[in-house]
């Protein structure tokens, strides 16, 4: 072998050593980067300094996922930036949460973690497929004695017996928390009614804008102090809007601010799997001549905000009606109950 072959073996692998070199080098910041993403915070957005994350925070924007679902009007006016400021904040938030299309068995899985909460009635869990669910919004309309208050109380002591862990927020618009009741039925439900009520976070709401500030204090019970909220009880949903919003003239307005409201529930059931339920009052349709003239307040704007609807009436004999009128993957139809001190029971 000639002395010039054996120099050029020498380079080939000198060559082959170096090529090695910059590949590993190049597949270094790949490993840097990808955790970095996961652990970015509101501070790391583009346009975000210390006092822009200072507001977002007192706004509720405490991480990254509810910058990524935020608009942009809403985040513009609250951190006070600029329109293109706000989308890429919106973007980059996106961008490190990987959002995107998922399958349908991811979808499935995820399923799994929604928990149903029991009436105590046998045929009311029937008609709701196991019970109320979390990761959704549950309304009841009815007319007055009809039984939603009723069921809010229920419920509440059902999730606290089943989730010791966990705890139940009743935001109360027209004063009908009582706690006695809630004693009944922890007696009837066999469980302490103290703990019960340690356990049940209850808000009077004075008007409708401290009816949206107390939903949205929901998120810094579960963030800041750790609750495990499962429940939200809202009771009534319209009342104050119904009072404040006066004529067809303020109808819009009203409608609007009732829409920002629903969808800052369904933010919170989807963002910490919690079951909100509210009620719903009803009118009468004066130009209904045949059939039930009563229908809820709220129009298409609740309608279509909720998950699951239930028109709540009288029966015989002190009985209550429950007719499901709305579900995405359930058949329409009702039961009937009565209202005891231990709670729910089934009439045939």
């Amino acid at each position: 072998m000639t002395k010039q072959k054996v120099e050029q073996m020498a380079q080939e692998n000198t060559d082959e050593v170096n090529a090695e070199d910059i590949n590993v080098e190049a597949a270094i910041p790949k490993t840097v980067e990808e955790p970095k993403m996961e652990k970015l915070t509101i501070q790391d957005l583009p346009g975000v300094g210390a006092a822009t994350a200072e507001k977002l925070e007192a706004a509720g924007y405490r991480d990254l996922m509810s910058i990524a679902v935020a608009t942009l009007g809403q985040l513009a006016e609250t951190a006070g930036v600029s329109e293109s400021v706000g989308r890429k904040m919106i973007n980059a938030a996106r961008d490190s949460m990987k959002m995107g299309f998922e399958t349908g068995m991811d979808i499935l899985k995820k399923r799994e973690l929604v928990v149903k909460i029991s009436t105590g009635s046998q045929n009311f869990d029937t008609l709701m497929g196991g019970g109320f669910e979390t990761n959704a919004i549950t309304e009841c309309f009815g007319e007055f004695g009809s039984g939603k208050t009723q069921i809010g109380h229920i419920l509440a002591v059902n999730m606290l017996k089943e989730d010791a862990t966990s705890t139940v927020v009743y935001i109360d618009t027209e004063n009908t928390f009582r706690p006695e009741r809630i004693i009944q039925l922890a007696e009837g439900a066999g469980i302490d009614p103290e703990e019960v009520l340690s356990r049940i976070m209850v808000a009077r709401a004075y008007n409708s804008d401290h009816q949206m500030l107390l939903t949205e204090k929901v998120d810094s019970l579960i963030t800041e102090q750790g609750k495990n909220v499962k429940l939200v009880v809202v009771d009534s949903l319209t009342s104050h809007f119904r009072a404040e919003f006066i004529g067809r003239g303020t109808l819009a307005e009203r409608q609007q601010k009732l829409n920002r409201h629903m969808h800052a529930l369904a933010k919170i059931a989807s963002s910490h799997n919690i079951c909100v339920y509210v009620t719903n009052q009803v009118m009468a349709k004066p130009d209904q001549f045949f059939g039930d003239p009563t229908t809820s307040i709220g129009g298409h704007i609740v309608a279509h905000a909720s998950t699951f609807r239930v028109y709540l009436r009288k029966g015989r004999k002190g009985s209550r009606v429950a007719k499901l009128i709305d579900a995405p993957n359930l058949a329409d139809g009702e039961c009937c109950f009565e209202v005891t001190s231990p709670g729910l029971v089934d009439v045939n």
